[in-house]
């Protein structure tokens, strides 16, 4: 599914504040996000597989996908289908020890050297490539602006790579467009959704603005 059909991916915190974890997850779906990682710095690990359980009961009520950030010890023992890594992570070859061959594993990029790499990489399942604008989810990371989602779009081409990627990073509705028109066909949002009032709506405006993948 994720190779062929997965466009739309969602970073949410456990939403302690508005307390609707549960019935956020149901929505984003249904609106049309395809993966869904948790990331909340604020939990401990046994308080993050607790979590995660509920993101499985809904990714698989509405036969999408879901992911861990960072820790592999967690998504082995979550039994996560996909696992996302950054440049300052485990390497990629030790996480895929960990992890399994089943588990599908993500890596951020950077830079046109980190693009290079991951453009040509098999042992990858996906890419990301951010972030496009500053976000307050990365502080102190500074923006790499869609020419870097150019870069990637054209050595994607160059390399005949059949590895998906992401764009990220400060990616909403006043400026899907941009990304897509440096030629993305998939984006990973946060506040785009997080912060909608109807995050089932969100989801749906930001998939129109994508391209189909036939």
């Amino acid at each position: 599914m994720l190779r062929d059909r997965a466009q739309l991916y969602l970073c949410t915190d456990a939403r302690k504040v508005s307390g609707d974890y549960a019935a956020f997850l149901d929505a984003a779906f249904e609106g049309g996000v395809d993966i869904i990682q948790l990331r909340d710095k604020t939990v401990e690990a046994a308080e993050e597989l607790e979590l995660l359980q509920v993101l499985r009961s809904s990714a698989e009520r509405h036969d999408k996908l879901w992911a861990v950030n960072d820790r592999a010890d967690i998504a082995t023992l979550a039994q996560a289908p996909v696992f996302h890594i950054g440049q300052k992570d485990l390497p990629l070859a030790l996480a895929r020890r960990l992890v399994g061959e089943k588990t599908m594993v993500g890596l951020s990029t950077h830079t046109p050297e980190q693009v290079n790499k991951a453009v040509t990489d098999l042992s990858l399942d996906y890419f990301c490539v951010g972030p496009v604008w500053e976000t307050p989810t990365k502080p102190g990371r500074a923006a790499v602006g869609p020419e870097l989602v150019s870069y990637a779009a054209n050595q994607v081409r160059v390399e005949k790579s059949v590895v998906p990627w992401f764009a990220i990073g400060g990616i909403h509705l006043g400026n899907i467009e941009q990304v897509v028109t440096a030629g993305a066909s998939r984006v990973v949002v946060v506040r785009a959704i997080t912060e909608a009032k109807d995050p089932s709506e969100a989801a749906k405006e930001l998939r129109a603005y994508l391209p189909s993948l036939d």
